[in-house]
């Protein structure tokens, strides 16, 4: 089984951890979550049951482009592809050049685990 580690933490925080990071004065735990959401309404928004319902299709259906993936799912095609660039932003989702130029949608993951920092110590994401 294959897990994508989500975080959720305020945009703050998460401000001040990336600085920390990009000056050497904090390291990422092994099996912290390397994607993180600044809301649990971001998150609810990225990975609604419609999306849910998405990335099992995909997974399923393996479609060769999202051209395929519209037909499929009923969705249309550019609604699809700015959901999918979203979730791609996200690691929810990879596009991979498939025939003639084509975007095939693969999900990469059949789980994901979340982690939400309630009272974050400055400093500390753990």
């Amino acid at each position: 089984m294959k897990t994508l580690k989500l975080g959720i933490a305020e945009y703050d925080l998460m401000k001040a951890r990336t600085l920390a990071i990009a000056r050497g004065e904090y390291k990422p735990a092994r099996g912290e979550p390397k994607v993180w959401f600044t809301s649990v309404e971001s998150f609810a928004k990225v990975l609604s049951q419609r999306n849910r319902e998405l990335l099992t299709l995909i997974a399923r259906e393996r479609p060769d482009s999202i051209t395929e993936l519209a037909e499929i799912s009923g969705r249309k095609k550019s609604n699809l592809s700015r959901t999918l660039k979203t979730m791609a932003r996200y690691g929810l989702v990879e596009l991979e050049k498939g025939r003639r130029g084509s975007i095939a949608p693969r999900a990469p993951y059949n789980q994901v685990r979340i982690d939400m920092l309630l009272n974050p110590v400055p400093g500390n994401m753990t």
